[in-house]
């Protein structure tokens, strides 16, 4: 008689395999029995399956004390204690990727060794967390006892077994490895059951299990929070999950108090930011990423706005500069209890939000509420305030701190003759300045301002209006979403083209071709003189780009930001700037170290600290999660926006049900799947904790599959 014992964990087909080896020897005329030892334990936990194979009837039905021999079907239980009363003669069959020689524990025994995990990964047979091996593991089997795959092929498909199954039962019976390990074979007596018989009068009768069932375990589940995509890139440090979570319970009050931890713009970048966090929205690799900019906007639109922090410290400070970065150091200057003065060189706040982004983009009653948020802190504001050199030395005379945040004001032109600067034609759109009846109209550009002045030349009546860009569209570094609006409205774009003067009402021009990258990591365009030509050009509008005014740099004492300092382009990085710029002033003046990049540590939507390691599509389990569309707010046609300022996009109804879409990566939101799976109920909750009882977790894996957002993770004891 052959006696062989199995040894796997529930759900991996421990007890179909023994069915199967059996049915191998019947189907050679053998007499054969396989049975497994089944108890309370449900998927994960340690199971044992037993076959026998005979030339007589078999009439023994106990369970094998003293096999041939041995079959592992998970890597964990692959130890001393599977040679048991194991014959020294027999095969040790394992799953596992270790070569057969890498085991010196199993000295002097014949050992055969196949990675059926990945093979059953690889053919889709069950899950990454419990994958199904039986099938790979037969065909090894098979092999080492030496059966013919045309022998493993009649049984599988005998008993139904098609596609993937046999696939995997045909790799690794191609490529398990054996071998005969040296030395004098290790003896491992069988283990005996040496409990005492409990008796009805057993006082313990009934009572908790003595048995610490976590003893079985080799691996357990812990918890752990990863950094989602969306807030690993946002320019504003903005915690997008967490005020999206909040958003999805219908919270739109704690959305925005979220929000206002970093940001005093949410109804701005609701509308005008570039949101790469929908970009690298983990949901586009499963249907159409999160649509945050829309919540955002939802949010700043409908949430209360909380009272606002009143000074209470002695210091003061000077913000120089009223655009993003200073309207945002001056907010959390502010919030954090110190008199904040605010000099603007015009005669309205805003800056660039005010005079550089138009009413179809961003509404000036949105950017009116939120700077007027931003004073009832207790800043005081100054406009037609200029700031040179010399007025920039007597405030840091009579301030403790002075940030400087004024912007870019230097426009980079072109040698093409009469022409108007990107940024002063959107300056003069915002104060009615200036109409351009059947006209036609050339802007020079790539970048957000360029199609802002070409949207605004149509809304001004202008005949025609092109876009020469001297790169391909996607090059351009303008938001994607508004060149698609501009080309609905019927902006002409002419890429690879550059202008070179203007003769008459006609722009003279010239092709490009792309040659090797340069600094900004782009392929630099290169003019071709023989493919010169003209369009029709009325009013040529230069948005090459600024650069800063640095004639007052090199103060001591002055702390510098925004595009004055970094030159990113963005509302959303402006923001952040104006944000450490301020968290720099408050450690100097209270004596404490700068928080530094807000992305690490900080408290979330949930409560929990976020962890530096950035949730990728791999961490999540894709298959508990729904399909949906993403929910789009209505917009104005393209015939009737282009013939005045409305705002083009109206926003969503209700943001909740766009929310409930988020995939909450990484992150843990409460779902409760991991206790509510748990099969033996040692997962408990307090509040937003959960905790495991390691006594009793016999490692089974359920809550970490269930999981859909890869918090629960199993790791090796």
């Amino acid at each position: 008689m052959i006696e062989m014992t199995l040894y796997g964990r529930g759900g991996q087909g421990g007890v179909t395999l023994a069915k199967l080896i059996a049915m191998a020897w019947f189907s050679r005329g053998k007499q054969a029995q396989a049975f497994g030892v089944y108890a309370a334990e449900r998927s994960g936990a340690p199971i044992q399956a037993y076959v026998r194979i005979d030339d007589e009837e078999i009439t023994n039905h106990n369970q094998i004390r003293e096999p041939d021999h041995v079959i592992v079907l998970d890597t964990t239980l692959i130890g001393e204690s599977i040679l048991a009363g194991a014959h020294a003669g027999g095969w040790i069959i394992l799953n596992t990727p270790k070569p057969p020689s890498s085991f010196a524990a199993f000295r002097g025994r014949r050992v055969a060794a196949v990675d059926a995990t990945s093979i059953a990964t690889r053919h889709g047979l069950g899950t990454r967390t419990v994958p199904i091996v039986n099938t790979a593991m037969l065909g090894a089997v098979a092999r080492t006892f030496g059966f013919s795959f045309d022998e493993v092929l009649a049984l599988l498909e005998d008993r139904g077994y098609r596609g993937k199954n046999i696939d995997a039962a045909k790799e690794a019976f191609d490529s398990v490895a054996t071998a005969q390990l040296d030395g004098e074979p290790l003896v491992v007596k069988p283990a005996r059951n040496l409990a005492a018989t409990t008796g009805l009068l057993d006082p313990g009768l009934g009572g908790r299990p003595a048995i610490h069932t976590g003893s079985w375990a080799t691996r357990r589940p812990e918890r752990r929070t990863l950094t989602p995509p969306c807030n690993a890139v946002c320019p504003a440090g903005n915690d997008v999950q967490g005020f999206i979570a909040a958003a999805a319970r219908g919270d739109y009050d704690r959305a925005l108090a979220v929000l206002l931890e970093t940001s005093p713009f949410p109804g701005v970048c609701g509308r005008v930011c570039p949101a790469p966090c929908m970009g690298t929205c983990n949901r586009n690799a499963f249907d159409e990423g999160v649509n945050v900019r829309e919540i955002e906007r939802f949010v700043a639109d409908s949430a209360h706005w909380p009272d606002p922090v009143l000074p209470w410290r002695r210091e003061r400070i000077a913000v120089v500069g009223s655009g993003p970065a200073g309207l945002s150091a001056a907010y959390h200057l502010a919030r954090s209890g110190y008199h904040v003065a605010l000099y603007e060189g015009s005669n309205e706040l805003g800056g660039v939000l005010r005079n550089g982004i138009p009413d179809y983009r961003l509404p000036k009653d949105v950017l009116d509420r939120e700077i007027g948020f931003l004073l009832m802190h207790g800043v005081i504001a100054y406009v037609d305030s200029f700031v040179n050199a010399s007025a920039l030395e007597e405030i840091k005379e009579r301030y403790d701190a002075v940030f400087m945040a004024t912007g870019l004001q230097l426009a980079r032109s072109l040698q093409a003759g009469p022409a108007m600067q990107g940024i002063a034609f959107l300056d003069r759109v915002h104060r009615h300045d200036v109409t351009l009846n059947g006209q036609h109209i050339v802007v020079a550009g790539g970048g957000n301002t360029a199609i802002d002045a070409a949207r605004s030349a149509l809304r001004l009546g202008a005949r025609s209006v092109r876009i020469l860009y001297r790169r391909t569209r996607a090059d351009m570094p303008a938001i994607d979403e508004e060149i698609n609006a501009a080309l609905e409205e019927g902006v002409i774009l002419d890429e690879l083209a550059l202008p070179e003067r203007i003769d008459g009402s006609h722009l003279n021009c010239v092709r490009v071709i792309l040659g090797d990258p340069d600094e900004s990591g782009r392929r630099a365009p290169i003019a071709d003189p023989s493919t010169r030509f003209a369009v029709d050009c009325d009013q040529l509008i230069l948005a090459l780009g600024q650069e800063p005014d640095r004639s007052i740099a090199g103060n001591t004492n002055v702390y510098f930001g925004g595009d004055f300092s970094t030159n990113e382009g963005t509302v959303a990085a402006a923001i952040t700037s104006g944000r450490k710029a301020a968290e720099q002033i408050r450690a100097r003046l209270s004596a404490l170290p700068a928080s530094g990049e807000r992305a690490e540590g900080r408290v979330s939507g949930t409560g929990t600290a976020i962890a530096t390691a950035i949730a990728t599509i791999g961490d999540l389990h894709l298959n508990l999660f729904r399909h949906a569309p993403r929910q789009r707010g209505p917009a104005l046609p393209p015939e009737d926006r282009r013939h005045n300022f409305l705002e083009v996009h109206t926003g969503l109804a209700d943001a909740s049900l766009e929310a409930q879409r988020c995939f909450s990566c990484g992150v843990c939101n409460t779902c409760d799947r991991c206790r509510d799976h748990c099969p033996d109920g040692i997962l408990t909750r307090v509040g937003d904790d959960y905790r495991f009882d390691y006594d009793y977790c016999k490692g089974c894996g359920i809550c970490a599959s269930e999981c859909p957002r890869g918090v629960v993770v199993m790791a090796e004891i």
